[in-house]
């Protein structure tokens, strides 16, 4: 039998929650969490509550680039609703300084 389709609210609340658990993820060389970071470009969740992030690294030779993106999904995977969650690395547009949120400048010392 096919689970009951997620409705636009869920799937909302389910974001809101992928974000929060996002906040928690950081990138073992710098001290900030990937989403403030401006590492994910993209949050969706589909009708049935499996979640897609698109993510990127600081660098295409990031030590990291083994471990973070299954650690990412793991998390994901724990949030309330959640059926299924995939991390896509995406290296397009590639990643800069400013796509870090203003507290990431901030705690950096970029401003």
């Amino acid at each position: 039998m096919d689970a009951p389709a997620t409705s636009s609210i869920e799937k909302t609340l389910i974001e809101a929650q992928v974000i929060e658990v996002l906040l928690t993820c950081f990138d073992p060389e710098i001290p900030v969490n990937i989403y403030d970071l401006g590492m994910v470009y993209e949050v969706k969740v589909d009708n049935g509550g499996a979640v897609t992030l698109a993510m990127t690294l600081t660098s295409p030779t990031c030590p990291a680039a083994g471990k973070l993106p299954p650690e990412v999904a793991t998390r994901v995977k724990a949030v309330p609703g959640v059926t299924a969650a995939q991390v896509n690395l995406v290296w397009e547009p590639k990643w800069n300084t400013s796509m870090m949120s203003e507290a990431a400048k901030l705690e950096l010392g970029f401003e």
